[in-house]
């Protein structure tokens, strides 16, 4: 019994640090902090629209 309860650490240990490095490479490699990198594109637009309903314009 005592024989797989280290076996069963050994393996939690392992998979615990290869978390941590997946998370610090994943992190060194991501500097701004955006994944997938955001597009440079213009928002959408309705044309000329009002940005709010017309029931909650106040005339």
């Amino acid at each position: 019994m005592t024989g797989s309860f280290a076996v069963l650490l050994i393996i939690l240990a392992a998979v615990a640090l290869y978390a941590i490095v997946g998370t610090v490479v994943l992190v060194a490699r991501d500097g701004r902090g955006h994944l997938p990198v955001e597009k440079s594109e213009r928002p959408w637009t309705a044309g000329n629209l009002p940005s709010l309903p017309y029931s909650l314009i106040r005339f």
